[in-house]
């Protein structure tokens, strides 16, 4: 009679949890797919700018952080009213002043491009358009008016300034005339008339500014002034008004 042998006991290789380094690379994955994707919603859909001046007030005040939408863009044109992100045609802005440098420039520049901060690249300017290609533009009229195609601009957001710039303008092919609404203190198309009748490259407009977003006090969208929506504004070269 032999000894009954014990069962074997076999033990099964237990499940191995993720480790350190496994959590790490999902984590890294994230972070690039969300980064990536940051950078494509700031190339195609819409991206954010500071605001560095006053040319703007009171629409924009200075700090303010603004979103363009570089879609509505490329589908829907420009329009007369809208404010406008566009880049430099040339020689409108003085040399920007120097970034931070170093590591901290690079993450500054990083984080930019991904969209996590505020363009302030000093390439960049917003201005409100008030007229498009063929549009006749005169300053002004005896009540101190903008004439846009015959038509005065009773503009009720402006900054009013004391001496105007006087001009007579038709808008160029593929540009627009653009102004600040703090008209003594913006160096807009008016002071650029030597050069394509000081009209912007369309292919320069970068997006229209649609919300304030930052300070949180300020948040407010940036719709088209009623006055742009009068009919009478689409007979292009108009005569002005005296």
């Amino acid at each position: 009679m032999t000894d009954e042998q014990e069962p074997r006991i076999e033990s099964r290789p237990k499940k191995s949890k993720p480790g350190f380094l496994a959590g790490v690379r999902e984590f890294g994955i994230v972070i690039l797919a969300a980064l990536v994707l940051s950078a494509l919603v700031r190339a195609f859909l819409v991206q954010a700018f500071y605001v560095p001046s006053e040319s703007m007030q009171d629409t924009l005040m200075p700090n303010d952080r603004i979103v363009a939408s570089k879609i509505t863009t490329h589908f829907g044109g420009v329009s007369r009213g809208e404010v406008v992100v566009f880049r430099d045609p040339g020689g409108w802005l003085q040399a920007p002043a120097p970034g931070p440098d170093g590591f901290r420039g690079l993450i500054h520049n990083a984080l930019m491009f991904v969209g996590l901060l505020p363009s302030d690249s000093g390439n960049d300017l917003v201005k409100r358009v008030i007229g498009v290609a063929g549009d006749r533009v005169v300053c002004c009229d005896k009540q101190q008016r903008i004439v846009l195609n015959g038509v005065p601009l009773d503009e009720s957001y402006i900054v009013q300034p004391t001496n105007q710039v006087e001009f007579d303008v038709t808008v160029p092919a593929d540009s627009v005339f653009v102004m600040g609404d703090n008209r003594g203190n913006s160096r807009d198309s008016r002071f650029h008339l030597d050069v394509n009748s000081g009209g912007v490259p369309v292919g320069n407009i970068v997006g229209r500014a649609f919300v304030v977003v930052w300070p949180l006090k300020r948040f407010t969208t940036l719709g088209i002034p009623e006055i742009f929506g009068n009919p009478a504004l689409q007979k292009s070269s108009a005569p002005a008004a005296s």
